[in-house]
């Protein structure tokens, strides 16, 4: 029978008291490894388990699980570099400053001078004033009686009514259903209810018309937009699924700080991007860009002589392109890779390059394969969240994985420090201080090691701010753009005709560049309704082109 331990540790001489503690370093060591075991093995099991209830989710048809809460990175940044937060001050605590006045963007139409019941003796001290502001919306029902006259030859006239009457109804209501249904999220079904709550008489289907009635309009601007937008310094883009026509589809944001563009269709692969980079123009041109497009994707060097030494050049519709491709045995071969699509990204990188678009923009994206081309950028929250998203084993993983983050954490710090005061001795230093964190090996976690010399090998794609500071560091923007086009599509699900699909489009992008530009969409829609007495907007491309020096 083992003795028992002695009540107090002082009873103990110096050799049993070495004995216990060497025993419990001992039990402490063993204990660890357990926990470590423990704790991968939980790990693997809690993906295991995760990846079944995905699975379950997805047989259900249930909506997916959200996705992993981000890190923070780029507002705890913002305030380090600010040294605020906006409405915190440095300490943490919340700011004193009060909102400014709103009222001087008001305009007076009426005083109204409020007496008050006083007693006798009583001196007038002035007034108090309070500015209240109302809404009145009621319908106004106006007969129009249209004047017909027959000519001589026969042939009846009647008097033209005002272009902005849609059907029965007038221009005030369209762009008041406009403004509903693409600002406000508001679904037709609950514009009729609303409507016809007021005392409007209107149908689904004729809600449902004047969202269309009128797209060309808006469709010319919104192209216009596009067009100004690819002269500027940089675009950020980012996609999204979409449904159209019961199947499925892919919507793409393209955008800056002065615009927004959707454009929706069955794909999004790369040619599908170019496409909608090219606008509403089916063009393919085959020049010096387009065969040093063929040329990076290795497509062989004989099929691109064939392009080369052809005379056309320029097909301005898909068909006649197709026909080129076949008239040079290329639609036959069964290659890697597959030269019809290489050359068609190709002719319309060509088309975009001849046209004048993206000459000097850069294209800031989440490192997505169908959106690598021309200048290229990367965003550096997408490259945090991939650090972000490991899920470590043990204490030593948990450790690598957090000297990682904290690493990427300065330096993106540093970069926004950079943008507002770039120099060339600082864009050195800041990229020796990128090999240093990326080239690092034997961090003691592998997938670590395996994602930083991933993210290593896209090293000039990360720092093209060093030498373009006007450009973002991240797509958060597009993320927030794509956010109203993801709202819409869980308030009225997909679209069924073409020219629904693209009035959603249209007016969201257009909602959103008024939105970027400072303007009222409101005022906006009313201005190209014609609505009486609504001011003058000029066309938007004005406000984004950029100024030449």
């Amino acid at each position: 029978m083992a003795a028992r331990p002695p009540d107090s540790l002082e009873r103990l001489t110096q050799t049993d008291l070495i004995g216990v503690v060497r025993e419990l370093i001992g039990e402490v060591g063993r204990l660890r490894a357990e926990n470590e075991k423990l704790s991968s093995a939980f790990t693997e099991l809690k993906t295991e388990h995760q990846a079944v209830k995905d699975e379950l989710a997805r047989l259900k048809n249930l909506p997916p699980r959200p996705p992993q809460k981000p890190s923070g990175m780029d507002k705890a940044t913002d305030r380090s570099v600010s040294g605020g937060g906006g409405a915190k001050n440095p300490e943490g605590k919340k700011s004193g400053r009060r909102r400014g006045s709103q009222l001087d963007k008001l305009t007076i139409g009426a005083t109204v001078v409020v007496g008050a019941k006083v007693p006798p003796g009583s001196r007038h001290k002035g007034y108090e004033e309070i500015v209240v502001q109302d809404l009145s919306l009621s319908p106004q029902v106006t007969r129009y009686r249209r004047e017909r006259w027959q000519t001589p030859e026969g042939k009846t006239i009647i008097a033209a009514l005002d272009p902005g009457i849609v059907g029965g109804y007038g221009p005030n209501l369209h762009r008041f259903v406009l403004a509903l249904h693409f600002s406000g999220q508001v679904t037709c079904e609950r514009i009729v209810a609303l409507l016809n709550g007021m005392g409007v008489m209107i149908s689904k289907r004729q809600v449902v018309r004047l969202l269309t009635v009128k797209l060309e309009t808006f469709r010319a601007e919104d192209e216009a937009v596009l067009n100004a937008g690819l002269h500027g310094a940089y675009v950020t883009v980012d996609d999204t699924g979409a449904r159209h026509a019961g199947e499925s589809g892919y919507t793409t944001q393209i955008g800056s700080d002065r615009f927004t563009v959707f454009r929706t269709g069955p794909s999004k692969s790369r040619q599908a991007f170019l496409s909608r980079l090219c606008g509403s123009t089916a063009l393919y041109v085959i020049n010096d860009e387009a065969l040093d497009y063929m040329k990076g994707r290795q497509l062989p060097q004989i099929i691109i002589d064939k392009f080369a030494d052809h005379e056309e050049r320029i097909f301005p519709r898909h068909e006649d392109w197709e026909r080129h491709l076949q008239a040079l045995g290329l639609t036959d071969l069964k290659v890697t890779p597959d030269p019809v699509l290489i050359a068609s990204e190709g002719a319309l990188w060509g088309a975009i390059r001849h046209q004048g678009l993206l000459a000097d923009t850069v294209i800031v994206s989440d490192d997505a394969g169908q959106f690598r081309v021309g200048v290229h950028a990367l965003c550096w929250v997408h490259l945090e969240r991939l650090v972000h998203k490991l899920v470590p084993a043990n204490d030593k993983q948990r450790n690598a994985v957090e000297i990682a983050k904290r690493m990427i954490w300065w330096f993106y710090a540093s970069l926004k420090e950079y943008k507002q005061a770039p120099n060339p001795q600082q864009a050195q230093v800041l990229r020796d201080r990128f090999d240093r964190i990326f080239k690092r090996r034997g961090t003691g976690y592998v997938m670590l090691d395996r994602l930083l010399r991933r993210l290593f090998h896209h090293k000039d794609a990360l720092l093209r701010v060093l030498d373009r500071p006007e450009i973002p560091l991240n797509t958060n923007a597009s993320e927030n753009d794509i956010r109203a086009f993801v709202t819409k599509r869980k308030i009225s699900g997909g679209t069924v005709s073409d020219n629904g699909r693209d009035a959603r489009d249209i007016m969201l992008g257009l909602a959103k560049t008024c939105m970027k530009l400072k303007l009222s969409f409101y005022e906006f829609l009313g201005a190209r309704l014609g609505v009486p007495g609504t001011q003058i907007i000029p066309p938007l491309a004005q406000f984004i082109r950029p100024v030449p020096p």
